[in-house]
């Protein structure tokens, strides 16, 4: 079944366009990592999906329902969770409270504050501390768990790694496996590709706005992937 949609989308930052007539589905319980150079559009192309950005044109379809137009909290409500690349969590509230806070309002589903906890081990101990305190491996493994409770049917995760020390990459893919194990419907921005690949099922490479190479994560090299990442391979496979 299709969750997502999209469909000849476009969004820009003034003059800028930064996503170019995209298109592509993505299968309830799917993972899709979203990889490319910086600046290749795929945190503008997440913002648009979650509607913090204004596309203009195409169009976001979730659930068989349009959502283009649709404010970004009512696309939360509808079952879309974004984690912002930098996490944004709020810096003087406890671990929990942060993610009671996007609970308060939460679509009816199974995630609930032990469960995040069930599924991000390291968060246990440090429940009541602020998230101010906390390493980089632990703020983004709160700002996961409080996408969670709002019990969303897609999740999106901007700049997984991004920052983070080798072991707390380890520590946040080891959660994401749990949950991507659970059926969870995830696409996950990885500038790091060989994590990126290992945990999808599916592998979209973006270059200057547009989608230059899709497939099975299982069916493209590490080569392939590269040279599109750089531009170096024809724009097969573009959107």
């Amino acid at each position: 079944m299709t969750v997502l949609s999209i469909e000849g989308l476009d969004a820009r930052h003034g003059l800028l366009q930064a996503v170019r007539n995209v298109s592509f589905e993505v299968a309830e319980g799917e993972t899709i990592a979203l990889v490319g150079a910086n600046g290749a559009g795929k945190t503008t192309l997440l913002r648009t999906i979650a509607g913090a950005h204004r596309p203009a044109a195409g169009r976001v379809v979730f659930d068989g329902a349009e959502v283009t137009r649709l404010r970004a909290y009512r696309r939360v409500r509808a079952g879309i969770a974004l984690v912002p690349e930098g996490r944004r969590l709020f810096p003087e509230l406890t671990v929990e409270e942060n993610l009671l806070v996007a609970g308060a309002k939460a679509r009816a589903g199974p995630w609930s504050v032990s469960k995040v906890v069930e599924a991000f081990p390291l968060l246990e101990p440090l429940r009541k501390r602020r998230a101010a305190s906390l390493s980089g491996g632990e703020q983004q493994a709160t700002a996961i768990g409080r996408a969670l409770m709002t019990n969303p049917r897609l999740l999106l995760i901007d700049e997984v790694s991004l920052g983070l020390a080798p072991l707390a990459v380890d520590a946040v893919y080891r959660s994401l496996e749990t949950l991507i194990g659970s059926g969870a419907t995830v696409i996950l921005v990885e500038q790091d590709l060989a994590r990126g690949m290992a945990v999808a099922d599916r592998v979209l490479c973006m270059l200057e706005g547009r989608i230059v190479l899709q497939g099975g994560a299982g069916e493209l090299t590490r080569d392939e992937v590269t040279a599109a990442y750089f531009g170096v391979r024809s724009q097969e496979g573009e959107a």
